[in-house]
């Protein structure tokens, strides 16, 4: 029996940053002081107006709002709710501070540091961290919030707003311990209840709550505030739809079921007994199923989802909602921008557009029946099948030759501690070797140089030429500042994952594939879709280039398999591990032909190895067993007097610190300017044996640090590191500041190890 009554379809968020990276380019030249605060307002406010266009025309019954950010939509909620750090002055709810959260301040010559970064939980986004204070009263600051609000009921007044809930927030905070955090949790509640109250003034009926805690490993504290919480927010009138996504709920499902809420949103994609969450639920509320994948590029199976989705409906009936499984903020905008990429492939591709055209197709065939949208299904599943039979989606040879090779043992033949006298012996260091962590800016003239030879406009004797002529620059730059170990710049290098992909079998890229990362900052993943295989060395020109032009060590740069893998849109019909075990074997080839080149420091970034990291701690053993395997893989023939080091970034080591351990590189660096060197407490608690390199500035912000500020990080670094083990380095790579920012500070961190050195000597 058919229905003739429309589903309840809605997204749970929307790329902020627009067409063609709209809002990046507008934010960019606001901060230049190029483009007035009206105009920057202007572009944003069109860019939401189309966002809801898009829902509209997808029929989409409610659009999100209030998930747009001009930069962070966790730091956002910080001053709705006043919780800001006394050292920046001013809590005040306002574009401008917002911005000075996520890029820090220099007052009077003096720089205010910004909030921390971290991932959004296992994706590549990265939110910034609260930090709270005691003595920071929770006070209701929503007027840029609900201005958002009011602008999308006037367009459609079904828009849903949407809120990160207030034991997310939370326990996603820094700056208290847990019960101090927890402490915050009734006021906090008090703040949203009248957040929601000024909602229901506006004519809200439905507003989203994100709580994607509930699919952690939640210490039993937290769980207990749940029940208070929610009956302390819930305002009459307004209904709640409690959101989670990115896992399963597991043990928390009876607790997210039995809250004081009006409906519950559950990660279909990780959710296999969609009927079990249905029956926990009491019959007044809905059950909304994430059943299209909202981190996936690649066009769903639709036939299979709504045969799964079937039995859910006849049990639910209108209490059915469909959305995908998360926030779409994870996907690029449109795939209708692709005209570049082959037909087999494009045909396969659903971006943020995309997806809202598959969830209107599956409530026409849950309401309808399936004949209703039989041309569709049959679409969808043609375009598959023409997929899976390209050449180069499976290469057998290959399969069978990685199978062979990750059956023999991994480990280096020699352990760290011969093989540092070995590098030591071959380089001769001094204590506290400065060096920084791969690229450096890509200015104007290198990307129109990169695009003139992509579009054939120069040779490729001429592009050769130009990049050259840009490693030289960076050569004699590093010398002259008076780094120890050097690199080439990256200049030849668009991305530090898609430049390797460009080079691998297996691989496709695309035009307007742009994530957002933070603030302005995106990305463009390429796309795994068949077999990674290596056909040639990809690297080693550049690099015997560059070690041609000093004494010094000029480093090779790689980016590691589990970065490859996790930092590209990955195919969906074979295991992961099973796909970073071939790009590990390319890899080594490539590690290989660099020692034999003669480089003798060899970088194999993994900047991703934590964003791998399964929810539940259950499921972590597997994972680190194969990505710790398929690191040591790439590296496992470097002769002894090869010093492999690898970079990481943004990550929380303490709980994963043995499989840190286990890569058994000889050199890490890790960001830690943010975390005031606390992320080492780690490595120190650990005595971790290898040598570290702590970032000793922040990159992300555009303030230039001084030796007053670096030294005392470098001398806190000492406490916890042995100095003998002990690099001196930036947080991460240069290429999106300018010389002005980069020259001064890497002077100022050379300084800083100079003075230290000469101390300890």
């Amino acid at each position: 029996m058919t229905q003739s009554t429309q589903m309840t379809t809605h997204t749970l968020g929307f790329p902020r940053i627009g067409e063609r990276r709209v809002l990046k380019w507008a934010l960019e030249s606001y901060w230049r002081g190029t483009l007035s605060a009206a105009e920057l307002q202007a572009t944003a406010k069109s860019n939401r107006s189309q966002i809801l266009h898009d829902h509209a025309q997808a029929n989409i019954t409610r659009p999100p709002v209030g998930d747009f950010s001009f930069y962070d939509h966790i730091a956002d909620t910080a001053l709705m709710f006043g919780q800001v750090p006394s050292r920046f002055g001013s809590t005040a709810n306002t574009l401008e501070n917002l911005f000075t959260l996520g890029r820090g301040k220099n007052i009077d010559g003096h720089n205010i540091a910004p909030l921390a970064m971290k991932k959004w939980f296992n994706s590549n986004y990265h939110y910034l961290v609260p930090e709270l204070e005691a003595d920071q009263a929770v006070r209701l600051d929503a007027d840029r919030y609900l201005d958002l609000v009011r602008e999308a009921l006037a367009i459609n007044p079904q828009a849903k707003p949407v809120l990160v809930g207030p034991l997310t927030f939370l326990y996603l905070s820094r700056g208290l311990d847990e019960a101090g955090r927890l402490a915050k949790a009734d006021a906090l509640a008090a703040a949203y209840h009248q957040l929601l109250s000024e909602l229901k003034t506006l004519g809200v009926t439905w507003v989203q709550i994100d709580e994607p805690i509930l699919t952690l490993d939640l210490p039993t504290a937290w769980l207990q505030a749940f029940e208070p919480t929610y009956h302390r927010l819930k305002v009459a009138g307004i209904k709640l739809l409690l959101t989670t996504y990115f896992g399963e709920l597991n043990g928390n499902v009876a607790l997210a079921a039995s809250l004081p809420v009006d409906g519950l949103h559950i990660d279909a994609t990780v959710t296999s007994d969609l009927i079990a969450v249905a029956d926990r639920l009491p019959d007044y509320k809905v059950l909304s199923v994430g059943i299209i994948d909202g981190r996936s590029i690649w066009r769903a199976d639709l036939a299979t989802l709504l045969q799964r989705l079937t039995p859910v409906y006849a049990r639910l009936q209108e209490r059915l909602w469909l959305a995908p499984s998360c926030s779409l903020l994870h996907l690029p905008v449109d795939a209708d921008f692709e005209t570049k990429t082959p037909d087999f492939l494009r045909n396969n591709l659903s971006y943020a557009r995309q997806k809202l055209g598959e969830l209107a197709i599956l409530a026409r065939g849950l309401t309808e029946g399936a004949a209703a949208v039989a041309a569709e299904l049959a679409q969808a599943t043609a375009a598959r099948a023409e997929l899976d039979h390209q050449p180069g989606r499976v290469n057998p040879v290959l399969r069978a030759h990685i199978e062979t090779l990750t059956a023999r043992p991994s480990n280096r033949a020699e352990p760290f501690v011969a093989r540092a006298a070995a590098q030591q012996a071959r380089f001769n260091l001094p204590l506290l070797p400065t060096t920084t962590i791969g690229s450096f800016p890509q200015t104007h003239e290198i990307r129109a140089a990169r695009k003139a030879f992509k579009n054939k406009e120069i040779s490729a004797d001429q592009y050769e030429a130009s990049m050259k002529a840009e490693i030289k620059h960076v050569i004699q730059i590093q010398e002259k500042i008076g780094l120890d170990a050097l690199v080439h710049g990256e200049a030849e290098r668009n991305d530090m994952v898609e430049y390797f992909g460009e080079q691998l079998d297996g691989f496709a890229f695309t035009q307007e594939g742009w994530v957002q990362s933070y603030g302005s900052r995106c990305v463009k993943p390429p796309i795994i879709w068949g077999d990674v295989h290596r056909a040639k060395p990809m690297t080693v020109a550049w690099s015997a280039y560059a070690q041609s032009l000093s004494q010094l060590p000029v480093k090779g740069m790689l980016t590691g398999p589990v970065t490859i893998l996790f930092w590209s849109f990955v195919r969906d019909d074979l295991p992961r591990e099973a796909i970073c075990y071939q790009i590990a074997e390319a890899l080594r080839q490539e590690v290989n032909d660099l020692a034999a080149a003669g480089i003798g420091m060899i970088q194999v970034d993994e900047p991703a190895f934590r964003e791998g990291l399964p929810l539940r701690k259950k499921d972590w053993a597997p994972y680190l067993a194969w990505a710790v395997r398929a690191f040591k893989h790439s590296v496992a023939d470097a002769p002894s007097d090869v010093q492999i080091h690898t970079h990481m970034c943004y990550s929380e080591f303490n709980d994963i610190i043995e499989s840190i351990a286990a890569l058994d590189a000889d050199v890490i660096t890790i960001e830690t300017t943010r975390s005031n060197m606390k992320l080492l407490d780690a490595f120190a608690q650990f005595a971790y044996p290898n040598a570290i390199g702590p970032g000793i500035y922040d990159i992300h912000a555009p303030q230039i640090p001084t030796v007053e500020e670096i030294e005392p990080r470098v001398k806190l670094a000492m406490e916890k590191i042995p100095a003998e083990r002990l690099w001196i380095n930036p947080d991460c790579g240069l290429k999106t500041r300018t010389w002005t920012e980069v020259i001064p500070s890497l002077e100022a961190m050379v300084a800083v190890a100079l003075k230290l050195r000469k101390a300890l000597n």
